[in-house]
C-alpha cells in the first residue's frame, strides 16, 4: 500500500459514486478536483494544536489508541492523510454574484456535498482497513465533537483544516478559510492511518504564509464581502458568522428552498484567493527560492 494506491481509492470513489451530487435537477457531481496531502502521525505540530484549536484536539495517536485500545499504535507508525475537495467552477460562479444569502449551489455543496465528504471519509477509512491498514476518521469518530472555547468561542477535538495545514496544503487566510494551490474555496477532510508514508514537504513556516492582508497589509476582500462584518484586520468573529451563516441563512434556505441547511462562503469565493494562491505571493515565493538556490 502507496500514495498511489491512497490516491486510487480516493479518486475512484469520486468518479464513481452515486453520493458525489449536488442533488438538483438536472443532476451534477459535486466534486470533480481533488488535492491529497500527508503528515506525519508524530510531526509536533499536532502536539501544539492543542493550544491553537483547543486543549481537547486530539493528536493522531490519541484518537488512534481510543478507537483501537486492544491494538494500540505509536506516533511514528502513522500517518495523516488529507484532501481538499475543490469547489467546482459552477458553484463558485453562483456564489461570486451573490453579497448577502449564498447561492443554492454553494449550500448544496455544504450539505449533500459534505454529505459525500462523509462518505468518502468513511470509504477510505474502510477500503485501508480491510487491506491490512488501520485506519479511522477522526470527524466520524464517537468521540468527536465541537466544544465551547474562552478563546475561541468554538473549537474542535479535530480540525481538518489544521490536518490540511500540518500536511502541505495551505494555509490561513484573515477569515481562517484555508488557502491552497487550488484556492480556499473547497471542503476538507482525512483519515488517521497506521501506515507509513512520507509527509507532504510544508512550503510554508507562517500559518498565514498565502494571505494577501499578511503578506502586503492590503486586500481584506474578503472582510468587505462579508455581510455582517464578522471579518476584519483583527481577525474572523466566529460567533457573528455562525450567526449569520446558520441562523440567517439556514431560515433563508428553509424558506426559499424548503430544506433544511445553510452556508453562506461569500469571503470564499469573488476573492483573490478563491481559486489559487495569490499572484503576488506566489511571485515572492518564486523570488525568494531564486534567491535561495
Amino acid at each position: 500500500m502507496d500514495k498511489k494506491d491512497i490516491e486510487r481509492i480516493i479518486k475512484d470513489f469520486i468518479r464513481t459514486s452515486p453520493e458525489n451530487s449536488l442533488k438538483l435537477d438536472p443532476p451534477e457531481p459535486a466534486w470533480e478536483e481533488v488535492l491529497i496531502g500527508y503528515s506525519a502521525g508524530d510531526d509536533p505540530i499536532f502536539e501544539s494544536y492543542k493550544e491553537y484549536v483547543g486543549e481537547s484536539h486530539f493528536t493522531p495517536v490519541e484518537i488512534f489508541n481510543l478507537t483501537y485500545p486492544d491494538d494500540p499504535a505509536t506516533s511514528e507508525e502513522l500517518t495523516v492523510i488529507s484532501w481538499a475537495l475543490i469547489q467546482r467552477e459552477a458553484v463558485k460562479a453562483d456564489n461570486r454574484k451573490e453579497d448577502f444569502y449564498p447561492s443554492k449551489r454553494w449550500v448544496m455543496a455544504r450539505f449533500p456535498g459534505e454529505w459525500f465528504n462523509e462518505f468518502l471519509r468513511d470509504h477510505v477509512a474502510q477500503t485501508l482497513t480491510e487491506k491490512g491498514v488501520k485506519a479511522l476518521s477522526p470527524t466520524r469518530s464517537p468521540l468527536w465533537k465541537f466544544e465551547r472555547s474562552e478563546k475561541y468561542f468554538l473549537s474542535s477535538r479535530w480540525s481538518e483544516r489544521h490536518a490540511a495545514y500540518a500536511s502541505g496544503l495551505g494555509t490561513f487566510g484573515a477569515c481562517d478559510g484555508l488557502i491552497t494551490a487550488k484556492g480556499k474555496a473547497h471542503r476538507v477532510g482525512s483519515v488517521v492511518a497506521r501506515i507509513k508514508l512520507a509527509p507532504t514537504p510544508r512550503p510554508y513556516t507562517d500559518h498565514h504564509a498565502y494571505c494577501l492582508f499578511f503578506a502586503t497589509g492590503k486586500c481584506l476582500v474578503c472582510a468587505r464581502r462579508c455581510p455582517v462584518d464578522a471579518v476584519s484586520e483583527k481577525g474572523h468573529d466566529k460567533q457573528k458568522c455562525m450567526k449569520h451563516a446558520a441562523g440567517t441563512c439556514g431560515k433563508y434556505v428553509k424558506e426559499k428552498w424548503g430544506f433544511d441547511g445553510y452556508g453562506c462562503g461569500l469571503c470564499q469565493t469573488a476573492v483573490p484567493c478563491e481559486s489559487g494562491i495569490p499572484k503576488a505571493i506566489l511571485k515572492k515565493m518564486e523570488t525568494i527560492s531564486s534567491t535561495d538556490g
